[in-house]
């Protein structure tokens, strides 16, 4: 049984069992970034990334809209 499937915001890739994934919880001022558990990929915001590599490319995109 699937219990939910995760897709990376960067790329697409999809998975039913993220493990090594990245999730970030982010608002205009704060920034989280998380070892992949359950609790941190369904709470609310979360954003799920298949990787540091693109993890990285995100918070270097909240980075330039905070400080632009």
């Amino acid at each position: 049984m699937i219990d939910k499937i995760y897709r990376c915001e960067i790329c697409g890739e999809e998975s039913e069992h993220p493990v090594k994934w990245v999730v970030i919880n982010c608002s205009d001022a704060q920034l989280t970034v998380s070892k992949w558990s359950k609790e941190a990929a369904d709470a609310p915001h979360a954003r799920h990334y298949c990787g540091e590599a693109h993890a990285q490319v995100y918070i270097s995109r909240w980075f330039e809209s905070v400080c632009s």
